[in-house]
């Protein structure tokens, strides 16, 4: 694979993306990993990031070109690139593209088939969408994070993965790939309006369904996917550490409980006043072994139970190995890139970028006019 060829079932797309934090630069990546060709436009003196560009994984299988966007020039050159892309993402607060000469209307005029993916927590309108936020404030709001615990306990925040990944990156991608799609046929570009509180909203709409059926109840802790149950849990073992099991359905519960010695058929599960005392009966005999020894025990058969390992102890899991689930890259163990595809394999492209290592290379491929101009005025710059 030259420098600049991709491999994926993408390759052949391209895609702009204005540097930002979080599901906007996962979404990029996303992208980039299934092969299409991602240049990612950092700032002059950014420090967004905490982390070091070279231990970043999110900055992965793209190349950085560094552009001044408060300078005509530096904006000038954007609009060259949009003039080839295919797509654009933004992930900044409503307007602010639009002040800077880089809105939907002004990039349509030099590419009118471009897909202009725009990421916000708030969304592009409503009382809430010029706010500052972030992932838990979304959850927050969509009823999600209320749902999330146990019961009498406080809410448990679930990482950012369901509000900024979860409902944020994975729809952008899902909303991009949709109009660029549409576009092939139409010759019209379009917004994506992709909102992460629509998308955590949108990744409960099983809840809804079973509470109109009466099958949950609005509150933590009391429901079968939310540890209301004790078939659905997480129990210590001897050493501190933990098991998850899950056999909702009844014949693994069967299956479950004669391995652990108990007698399934001398329970009613649908009597709730049964489930404090079969929660303790587990977890006594969870506390008996450590977690490997019981993950050994019921490796292979349909219990439904698996070690709780760490993000350390993960990769090197027997399934997660054998899978190559993880890969090393520039040093650094990440997860590998998802899903998988059966003729056109994404692939981790390249390791990080650091800002505006391929400026210089970018601008010429991608025909962007006077670049020396550019670099003599400080509108773009090369490291």
């Amino acid at each position: 694979m030259t420098p600049t060829e991709t491999v994926g079932p993408l390759a052949g797309l391209r895609v702009v993306e204005l540097a930002g934090i979080g599901p906007g630069p996962f979404a990029a990546m996303l992208l980039a990993d299934l092969g299409a060709e991602v240049i990612r436009v950092d700032r002059p003196g950014d420090g967004a990031s905490a982390i070091p560009p070279h231990l970043d994984a999110m900055r992965r299988s793209r190349k950085s070109v560094i552009l001044n966007l408060r300078d005509e020039a530096g904006v000038g050159a954007l609009l060259d690139l949009v003039e080839k892309a295919d797509v654009l993402i933004e992930g900044y607060r409503p307007g602010v593209t639009e002040r800077l000469g880089l809105g939907p209307d002004q990039c349509w005029a030099r590419n009118p088939r471009l897909v202009y993916g725009r990421m916000t927590g708030w969304g592009q309108e409503g009382p809430l969408a010029s706010s500052a936020g972030h992932d838990i404030s979304y959850l927050a709001l969509t009823g999600a994070l209320h749902a999330m615990g146990r019961s009498g306990e406080d809410p448990a925040v679930p990482l950012n993965l369901v509000g900024d990944f979860g409902g944020g990156s994975l729809y952008l991608v899902v909303g991009i790939l949709a109009a660029v799609f549409e576009a092939a046929r139409s010759g019209r570009g379009q917004v994506v309006d992709a909102a992460i509180v629509d998308g955590a909203a949108s990744l409960t709409t099983v809840m809804h369904g079973m509470m109109a059926a009466k099958l949950w109840r609005d509150e933590r802790g009391a429901n079968e996917l939310d540890t209301g149950r004790p078939w659905y849990e997480v129990y210590a073992t001897a050493d501190g550490k933990h098991v998850a099991i899950g056999p909702i359905e009844p014949k693994f519960f069967a299956e479950f409980m004669t391995m652990i010695g108990l007698d399934p058929n001398k329970l009613d599960r649908r009597d709730p006043e049964s489930w404090p005392v079969l929660k303790q009966r587990i977890a006594d005999v969870f506390r008996t072994r450590t977690r490997d020894d019981w993950a050994k025990f019921f490796e292979g058969t349909d219990a439904c139970v698996s070690p709780v390992l760490s993000f350390t102890e993960a990769p090197s899991h027997p399934h997660l190995a054998a899978r190559k689930t993880f890969v090393e890259v520039a040093g650094v163990t990440q997860p590998a890139p998802a899903p998988r595809f059966s003729r056109t394999p994404g692939a981790v492209q390249s390791g990080p970028s650091t800002p505006g290592a391929h400026t210089r290379d970018v601008l010429t491929r991608w025909g962007v006019r006077e670049i020396d101009a550019l670099f003599d005025s400080g509108a773009a710059v090369q490291t």
